[in-house]
């Protein structure tokens, strides 16, 4: 919908030079938005009341629009955007990852441009993306992974056709929950987090609740997450869960309150993202797969277990940032091994 249509005092203002763009609000039709909600002024990932009734961190990390996407189909001869959103600068990881935007074209989702925030960034920036040729396309623009986007408008040259997307192949979302890795720290872009590569392999939906540094198995998280409509739950807070004794008590009891609310929903067990364990991490690696043990040995037939030496086979120890924090590298090495289990059981099903 038109802002300028309804009111007047809603008209975009841009700097842009563009002189036919009109802009529009993706939370209306034709747009399509996946993986967050509009809720008091801001996207979210999760509900307000809910985020809250965990503790201050995790109300502040839900506002972040991870797993944040725009989906639609249009014939404009560029893409542009205008956004009200939060500086989130951070030493390990790259301006757009944290609170920039990208674009994808075609069903197949191919990169094709970054949303860059400017380094003088206070609350918001324009940006825009051309086309060489005018032609029906579908787009696909990835939120920010780490910061509050109180709106982001959607510009397209004016007569444009604007239609709704074609949506996933899979519609029903994956559901991943865990630390800052999950969440997405330190992709470049906001589509190299593991779920955008993976989403594009697959064509499938997702939700990512990641929360960075504060995912630790409260039993409020896992009876938010086990009432989530789902194809398939990913989830691991290894490198949040403060203590041995914590993870032994929190983890196990997290997979069962899913596991009884839905029982046979596939549930897939990770470790930590890591190559090189000390004995610790593998200490952690034990009691996470006693977990999966456990389910198999009571007769679970939808529960998966893959190791975070696994997940970081092919970067090694060349795909983190900090020796925690993937970089894209390590990103696409998780991709590269839940794909073909991921695929195996969305076939299943």
């Amino acid at each position: 919908m038109r802002f300028d249509e309804i009111d007047k005092n809603f008209k975009i203002e841009t700097k842009l030079d563009l002189q036919d763009v009109v802009f529009y609000d993706p939370r209306c039709l034709p747009f399509s938005i996946y993986g967050v909600n509009y809720e008091n002024g801001l996207y979210r990932r999760m509900p307000e009341n809910i985020a809250a009734s965990l503790n201050p961190n995790i109300l502040y990390l839900s506002k972040n629009t991870a797993g944040g996407r725009i989906k639609f189909r249009t014939n404009s001869s560029y893409v542009a955007i205008s956004t009200k959103v939060e500086p989130h600068h951070m030493t390990h990881m790259a301006a757009i990852g944290s609170h920039g935007f990208d674009l994808y074209v075609g069903k197949n989702e191919r990169f094709f441009a970054s949303f860059r925030p400017p380094f003088e960034m206070t609350d918001g920036f324009e940006s825009v993306a051309k086309f060489e040729s005018r032609r029906m396309r579908e787009i696909t623009i990835n939120f920010p992974l780490y910061t509050h986007v109180e709106a982001v408008y959607i510009g397209l040259s004016e007569n444009a056709k604007i239609l709704p997307t074609e949506g996933y192949k899979y519609e029903q979302p994956i559901v991943f929950y865990g630390s800052s890795i999950t969440q997405g720290g330190c992709a470049s872009r906001p589509g190299n987090s593991y779920q955008g590569f993976i989403s594009r392999a697959l064509s499938t939906n997702y939700v990512n609740l990641g929360f960075s540094g504060n995912a630790k198995g409260e039993d409020i998280m896992a009876e938010y997450v086990a009432g989530l409509d789902m194809s398939v739950f990913v989830y691991d807070y290894d490198h949040n869960a403060p203590s041995l004794e914590h993870l032994e008590a929190t983890h196990e009891k997290m997979f069962r309150t899913v596991r009884e609310a839905q029982p046979t929903l596939p549930i897939v067990i990770l470790s930590r993202p890591k190559y090189y364990l000390t004995d610790v991490e593998k200490t952690r690696l034990a009691i996470i797969k006693r977990t999966y043990d456990n389910a198999v040995a009571r007769g679970d037939e939808n529960v998966y277990f893959i190791p975070g030496t696994a997940l970081m086979k092919f970067a090694r120890e060349h795909g983190t940032v900090d020796g925690c924090h993937p970089t894209d590298l390590g990103f696409y090495s998780m991709a590269k091994t839940l794909i073909p289990v991921l695929k195996k059981i969305l076939e299943k099903k």
